[in-house]
C-alpha cells in the first residue's frame, strides 16, 4: 500500500505544474460547495442567535382598510384593551403624525429622506426590547425627539443635543436608538412623546401600530384574539402580524439561491473531473516507456491499473483538501465581516473531500485501464 502511494505521488511530482492545474478545478468546485453550505449555515446561526435575543413573541397590530377601501383607525383604547388579554405581558404603541423632520428650516419640506415622525408611548422601549445607543429616552412633557438608527444616519446626527425642524417647530434630539431588526419602521422614525405630539401637532391619540409581547407558547392564540380585542365591532379592519416571520421568510429566500450556487459548484466539480481524466490520459501516453519497463520487470496489469488509479485519486483528493481549506477560509472571512458566528457543517467538509476522491476514482478508471492494457513490447517500441 505504501509503495502504491509512493508511485502515485511520484507521477504527480514529475509534472507538478500540470498536477496543480488539474487539481485546481476540483479545488474550486469543492471550495464553492463548502462556502455555499457554510455561509448560509452561518447566516442561519446568526439569525437563530438574533431571534433568541429579540424573541419571537412580539406581535404587531395595525389598522387595515374598511369595507369601502378607506384607511381604518384603531380606537384610542387599543393599548389598554390589548393588555387585558391574559397571555399579554406588555403592550405599547406608536402613532403616525402627518409631519416631516428636517435638519433645519432651510431644507425644503419635500425632502423627507424617507423618514416619518411618530408619537411614542413611554413604555415602547420595554416592549420592543430596544436600547438607546446614545443619550436617553423621552421624558413626559418635554419637547424632544429620539431618532431611530437609520433616521439619525440620514439626518447626519451622531450625538444628542442637536435641534431638528419638525413642521415649523424645533425639537431637541435627546437620544439615538440602536438597531431594531424586528421593527424597521422605528429605525426610520423620529419619535416624540405621546403628550408632546398632542400638544404640538393636535395628535388625536389613535395608535398606528400596537406592539404586544406575549407568552412564547401563546403567540398563536393571542394573534387570533388581538384583532377582535382591539376593535370588537370591526375586527376585520385590524392587521395582525409577527415581525419575526419576515426574518424567517428572508432566510428562506436566501436559501433558494443556495441551490443555484450548489449547482454551479457541481458544474465546477464536473469540469475539474474532466480535467483530471484528461491529465491522466495524457500521462499514460507520455509514460508508455515507463509502463513497458515496469511490465518487463514483472509488474502485472493489475499493479499498473492500481498505480494510475491511485495517482488520479491522490490528485483529486489533494484538490478537494485544498478546496475545503479555501471554503473554510471564505466562510470564516465572510462570517467575520458580517459579525456572524462561523458555522462549518462537518458533513459538508467531509463530503467535499469524499466527493473529490470519488470523482478522482471515476476519472481515473479509463486511463488506468488503458495503461494496464499496454503490452511491454508495444510500450517500449
Amino acid at each position: 500500500m505504501i509503495d502504491l502511494l509512493r508511485l502515485g505521488f511520484f507521477g504527480m511530482r514529475t509534472r507538478p505544474i500540470r498536477a496543480v492545474l488539474s487539481a485546481l478545478g476540483i479545488a474550486i468546485g469543492i471550495a464553492a460547495v463548502v462556502a455555499v453550505v457554510g455561509i448560509p449555515a452561518s447566516s442561519a446561526a446568526a439569525l437563530n442567535e438574533k431571534m433568541s435575543k429579540l424573541g419571537t413573541n412580539l406581535l404587531t397590530a395595525a389598522p387595515g382598510q374598511d369595507f369601502f377601501g378607506q384607511d381604518a383607525k384603531l380606537p384610542e383604547t387599543a393599548v389598554p384593551m390589548a393588555k387585558r388579554i391574559g397571555a399579554v405581558s406588555a403592550a405599547s404603541a406608536t402613532g403616525k403624525l402627518s409631519a416631516s423632520v428636517r435638519k433645519n428650516d432651510l431644507v425644503p419640506s419635500s425632502d423627507t429622506l424617507g423618514l416619518q415622525v411618530q408619537a411614542a408611548e413611554k413604555d415602547l422601549l420595554k416592549v420592543l426590547g430596544a436600547e438607546v445607543r446614545e443619550g436617553r429616552w423621552l421624558s413626559p412633557g418635554e419637547k424632544s425627539v429620539v431618532l431611530g438608527g437609520t433616521a439619525a444616519s440620514r439626518l447626519g446626527v451622531d450625538k444628542p443635543g442637536v435641534q431638528l425642524w419638525i413642521d415649523g417647530q424645533w425639537f431637541t434630539v435627546v437620544g439615538i436608538l440602536g438597531p431594531l431588526p424586528l421593527s424597521p419602521e422605528i429605525d426610520r422614525s423620529a419619535l416624540i412623546g405621546w403628550d408632546a405630539a398632542k400638544e404640538a401637532f393636535g395628535f388625536e391619540g389613535n395608535a398606528n401600530t400596537v406592539y404586544v409581547r406575549t407568552s412564547p407558547d401563546q403567540v398563536d392564540n393571542v394573534r387570533n384574539l388581538l384583532g377582535p380585542t382591539l376593535n370588537p365591532q370591526k375586527s376585520n379592519e385590524v392587521k395582525v402580524s409577527r415581525p419575526s416571520d419576515a426574518l424567517e421568510a428572508q432566510q428562506l429566500a436566501e436559501s433558494s439561491y443556495n441551490a443555484l450556487f450548489l449547482g454551479l459548484g457541481g458544474v465546477a466539480l464536473l469540469v475539474g473531473g474532466v480535467g483530471v481524466a484528461n491529465t491522466m490520459v495524457i500521462s499514460v501516453l507520455e509514460r508508455r516507456r515507463e509502463i513497458g519497463l515496469r511490465r518487463a520487470l514483472g509488474a502485472t496489469r493489475r499493479q499498473i491499473r492500481w498505480q494510475f488509479l491511485t495517482e488520479s485519486v491522490l490528485l483529486s483528493g489533494l484538490g478537494g483538501l485544498v478546496g475545503v481549506i479555501v471554503g473554510i477560509a471564505v466562510t470564516a472571512g465572510y462570517s467575520i465581516s458580517q459579525q456572524w458566528p462561523a458555522a462549518l457543517p462537518w458533513p459538508a467538509l467531509l463530503g467535499g473531500v469524499g466527493s473529490a476522491i470519488l470523482i478522482g476514482a471515476i476519472a481515473g478508471v479509463y486511463p488506468a485501464v488503458r495503461a494496464a492494457r499496454q503490452s511491454p513490447t508495444e510500450a517500449l517500441a
